[in-house]
């Protein structure tokens, strides 16, 4: 009887295992939903350029800052200055070193950026303005390599590439670090925050410095509630 039950157990498996490995070579028949198509390698490539710190995924490519100088006059400058000073109200590119823990901090490529891979895709995905997405690789590199000239990252011979990624050296690149507040700030922390009937006489501590936003109590009637 045991035998009979093993060799029933034993044929149900064959069974189950051919019948897996029948469905495994069948492909199953696309399904389709009536809406979109399906993405092919090219197009998916379109949005896959992504670049990391050390440079994996950069583009072929190279560029001099001679090179990049033409091209940031010929399409930057416009908006971001000549030396990266800014025109108008479009952001400053260069200086501003020292001024992030002040007043009134300068966020540059410079100043502020902490890997050359942050300013490399910027450039690639949104500049030129208007135009965005419509440089060469070796024009990107090229007026990357500019940038970073203007400030005084690299030298006026520098050509960036590929192979030259990991020389570049980022002034901000320690300046970034993962939020510690639940530790550094846990001595602040009110185990017992008040959570009703807590509502108290409102009082101005400080004011806007650059800009004026703060109700001013000569001049605001209403008072603040």
């Amino acid at each position: 009887m045991l035998k009979l039950v093993r060799l029933a157990l034993f044929a149900a498996l064959s069974f189950f295992v051919l019948d897996s490995a029948l469905a495994q070579t069948k492909k199953e028949a696309p399904r389709n939903y009536g809406i979109g198509h399906a993405i092919s390698t090219e197009q998916i490539a379109g949005w896959d350029i992504d670049v990391r710190p050390n440079g994996q995924g950069a583009p072929p490519g190279r560029g001099s800052v001679k090179e990049g100088e033409k091209i940031y006059m010929d399409k930057c400058a416009a908006c971001h200055g000549e030396f990266g000073e800014s025109a108008g109200r479009w952001p400053q590119l260069a200086q501003g070193k020292g001024t992030l823990a002040s007043h009134d901090p300068v966020k540059t490529v410079g100043s502020y950026y902490p890997y050359l891979s942050s300013v490399f895709d910027y450039i690639r995905r949104a500049m030129p303005f208007g135009d965005a997405q419509s440089l060469t690789n070796n024009e990107l590199y090229a007026v990357t390599a500019y940038v970073l000239n203007l400030n005084e990252i690299v030298d006026d011979k520098f050509v960036l590439s590929k192979d030259t990624w990991r020389d570049v050296k980022m002034p901000n690149e320690g300046g970034f670090f993962d939020d510690d507040r639940e530790k550094t700030e846990k001595a602040f922390w009110d185990p017992a925050p008040c959570m009703k009937n807590c509502r108290g006489p409102v009082k101005i501590t400080g004011r806007a410095r650059a800009v004026d936003v703060t109700p001013d109590e000569k001049t605001q009637k209403r008072g603040v509630e």
